[in-house]
């Protein structure tokens, strides 16, 4: 007798349209099988293994290697049942999904992390703040090794973390906690025209308490000039925050050259770390970062927490914005969440481990995807071709409406833009500060690339643009004005 599983995942595709992606590898089958290689026993290092693997030292060989072979027939996996339903609900919607390709927006969660989590939301419920029995004190173990995990991400001390909601408020806190405590001394920040939105109106609201801002402006690949900071650095400068990878463009900015900078004037140095963290090496002390924001979400862990970074050597001190029993070093006051961090903490750990394979298996798609987007005539990339995070792809479609555009790609998860601000009809202001006019900034569309992306998802998703570009170019009568040889520029419109 069919199970009921197995008719309604029978069920879903007989409704599937034609053009639905379901033939494709999806996250949560062929793709998704790397979230089990934690559990393999199957042989190290397949025929199709990546190459950069094969030069760590031992120890993260056999971490790497665990990461590189999917189980076989007949391999032993020990997941728990919790997780093998989920696999399995996600299996039954997945023919009736579009393909993820939005991956600076969030991340789907690794099955490593969700089984981590697990225990916590049940079993070990503690408050990790309760210091008198068994239950706080299981709880507290696990948040501290989780501190640990995130800081060896980038090379710093565990004291130096605090665990936060996710990177805005990390960002929050940081940018008013340090201009607030140093007020009487400084009262100048520096940043830039493209930093997250958070970052920017948090900025705003430090302008309306008296701070002087400065927001340095982008060159046209979207790197900040280093002699522009130079200059724009005054005695009574406190801060400098400079975004780590943008979360449109991915452009990656010079961080142990801002450092020095910094280091040098005795400013401190923040950087917005939520689209690097975990997918670029990072080092704070090589880079003289004094403050990093993280969040969680965004390398394959759960949404709701994040992390602050605050350098103790040299000192950073700020007032904190939440008042109460002082968690944090007093700097974060409120309940921690252990299931949330544990799974921050796991999520980080696989990120370190992974790194080398990751970045090669998503810049080996993004070559492919740009190379095949760029044969498109009228596209450009946006954002300098080489410092840059492989998995955001950022491409202008001339004479193409890019909401038209992400309505016929129906099958694809995409996005135009910053997920913080996609309600929004304004032209992207990262994309107007590295010069488009309006006209290209709104033909923009954001690729997102992740651990789970496949080969198959990419010739999907080109062959699906090709087509849509061509229907919506032969629907515009501008179009036939270019392939005319006609210079839209020196068009008089008359105005009704």
């Amino acid at each position: 007798m069919m199970s009921r599983f197995s008719k309604f995942l029978s069920l879903s595709q007989k409704a599937l349209p034609k053009t639905s992606p379901s033939h494709l590898g999806r996250p949560w089958n062929g793709a998704y099988a790397a979230s089990s290689r934690l559990y393999s026993t199957a042989a190290p290092h397949s025929p199709q293994e990546p190459s950069i693997l094969k030069s760590t030292s031992p120890a993260s060989s056999a971490a790497a290697a665990s990461t590189a072979t999917a189980p076989g027939p007949g391999t032993t996996t020990m997941e728990s049942p919790t997780v093998a339903r989920a696999k399995a609900t996600l299996e039954a919607i997945s023919g009736t999904h579009p393909i993820y390709m939005d991956f600076q927006a969030t991340s789907p969660l690794d099955y490593r992390v969700l089984d981590s989590m697990l225990p916590y939301l049940t079993g070990v419920y503690g408050n990790p703040h309760s210091r008198t029995h068994e239950y706080g004190w299981e709880a507290e173990k696990a948040v501290e090794k989780a501190r640990e995990e995130v800081a060896a991400v980038i090379k710093a001390d565990p004291r130096e973390i605090i665990f936060t909601s996710g990177a805005t408020e990390s960002n929050n806190t940081i940018l008013k906690g340090v201009a607030r405590f140093y007020q009487n001394r400084k009262k100048h920040i520096i940043s830039v025209q493209t930093e997250h939105k958070c970052v920017l109106d948090s900025l705003r609201t430090l302008q309306e308490e008296g701070f002087d801002v400065t927001f340095l402006p982008v060159q046209t690949n979207g790197l900040i000039s280093l002699d522009d900071l130079k200059k724009a650095i005054r005695p009574d400068t406190v801060l400098v925050s400079v975004m780590a990878v943008n979360n449109e463009i991915g452009v990656i900015q010079p961080l142990e050259e801002i450092g020095k900078i910094c280091r040098a004037n005795k400013v401190f140095f923040h950087t917005d770390g939520a689209q690097g963290f975990g997918k670029i090496p990072l080092d704070v002390d090589k880079m003289n970062i004094d403050l990093m924001s993280i969040s969680g979400h965004k390398i394959y862990g759960p949404k709701g927490v994040g992390a602050a970074f605050i350098r103790r050597r040299p000192r950073v001190r700020l007032s904190p914005l939440l008042s109460g029993g002082g968690q944090e070093r007093g700097l974060r006051s409120g309940t921690l969440a252990p299931p949330l961090i544990v799974g921050f903490g796991t999520a980080a750990r696989l990120c370190r481990e992974e790194m080398a394979y990751d970045h090669e298996h998503i810049s080996k798609l993004s070559k492919r995807l740009i190379d095949g987007l760029l044969a498109i005539p009228y596209t450009s990339l946006n954002g300098d071709p080489k410092s840059r995070f492989p998995g955001c792809v950022n491409i202008s479609f001339s004479y193409v409406e890019g909401e038209s555009l992400l309505m016929g790609l129906k099958n694809i998860a995409l996005s135009s833009g910053s997920a913080c601000t996609s309600a929004s009809l304004e032209p992207s202001y990262v994309l107007r500060a590295i010069g488009q006019n309006d006209e290209d900034a709104h033909s923009s569309i954001r690729f997102g690339i992740g651990r789970y992306t496949t080969e198959a998802e990419i010739d999907y998703a080109l062959a699906n643009v090709h087509n849509q570009i061509e229907f919506l170019r032969n629907l515009s009568p501008l179009w036939d004005l270019v392939q005319e040889g006609v210079d839209l520029s020196t068009i008089e419109w008359s105005s009704h």
